[in-house]
């Protein structure tokens, strides 16, 4: 005769029918899911667009150290993800490509195209290795709003990094910190709210008098807020006074794409020329735009600085230029760290 064992107390029964979340508990479906990608298969998958592909919103995708060749696209419906490089040194996963706008289209040549909300990228590197200097060549197309950025190396030549939300007022905001981004032509651009903060910038060396433009802003009139570099360092092994901060794109010759551009705290070195720091571009005068510079230091922050040729924002401006009041928008959102 078999043994029913003891009968449970009513109030283990009880609890026993009630669900995990009104005990205060999780369930694992509650958790976001993790993806491991491998080049060498030792993962969920080999490449990161069929981890994306697989991927719910809100996944993580974790990315083991590796070279991954081609376009990687995280679509508009993606939002939420994470793409993490495991080891936390961004040299150790490499995302390349060398698709130039030329043949491919300015999405399609992008080595990164994200299109997604809330997203977050750790510990990569993105490259486009076109180097000529016949065409664009993205290294990331930022097109989503509340990106991050963190410990990132945006390596390119020409258009390394676009921040776009559309034509018109509709804008995008992204923030970047503590990564290293790489170019010679207009390589930081586009008319989004995106924030360089605590980032190395690196002009490549050109070899001519004119060794290029950093930023390259097409601002809405009706917007604020377009680019801030903040708590940087510009670099370069480029010739002394070569290398302009910034010059005015009026995307499409919109007449009302009033680039606006600071950079702040950060500091310069001696390839930013001290005259001519911004530049005309299309036939519209850098004064059609917003460009300034506040608390800057180094060589290239030198006696230019505050001329009609280099203006500088007062101190009661800036208070209200402040990486939180660019990537505020309507709903407070603040990542600076």
């Amino acid at each position: 005769m078999h043994s029913l064992g003891k009968p449970r107390p009513l109030v283990a029964c009880a609890l026993a029918l009630l669900p995990l979340a009104a005990l205060g508990l999780t369930t694992p479906a509650n958790a976001a899911t993790t993806i491991t990608v491998a080049s060498d298969g030792s993962g969920s998958y080999t490449t990161i667009q069929a981890a994306i592909a697989a991927a719910p919103s809100g996944a993580i995708i974790n990315i083991k150290p590796g070279t991954y060749r081609g376009q990687v696209s995280i679509p508009s419906g993606k939002s939420g993800l994470t793409l993490r490089g495991m080891t936390g040194t961004a040299t150790d996963v490499v995302i390349t490509g060398n698709a130039p706008a030329s043949t491919a289209g300015t999405s399609g040549s992008a080595t990164v195209l994200n299109m997604a909300k809330n997203t977050t990228v750790n510990g990569v590197t993105i490259a486009n290795t076109y180097d000529r200097h016949d065409s664009q060549a993205l290294a990331l197309y930022a097109g989503g709003d509340r990106q991050v950025y963190r410990n990132v190396r945006l390596l390119g030549y020409q258009d390394t990094f676009l921040s776009w939300g559309g034509t018109g007022s509709s804008q995008v905001r992204q923030y970047v910190y503590k990564s290293y981004i790489e170019g010679a032509v207009d390589f930081i651009y586009g008319n989004g709210a995106l924030v360089v903060d605590s980032t190395t910038i690196r002009s490549l060396d050109r070899g001519s008098a004119n060794n290029g433009y950093i930023t390259a802003a097409a601002t809405s009139s009706s917007n604020r807020y377009g680019i801030l570099i903040t708590r940087s360092t510009l670099v370069s092994s480029a010739a002394p006074r070569t290398v302009a901060l910034g010059r005015c794109w009026h995307a499409g010759g919109a007449a009302d794409a009033i680039g606006q551009v600071l950079v702040r705290e950060s500091t310069l070195g001696a390839h930013i020329r001290q005259a001519g720091a911004w530049q005309d571009m299309g036939g519209f005068s850098w004064k059609t735009c917003r460009f300034s510079e506040y608390n800057n230091t180094g060589a290239g922050a030198g006696a230019g600085a505050g001329t009609g040729d280099r203006p500088l924002m007062s101190s009661a401006t800036a208070a209200n230029y402040t990486a939180q009041k660019y990537l505020a928008g309507s709903d407070g959102w603040n990542p600076v760290q």
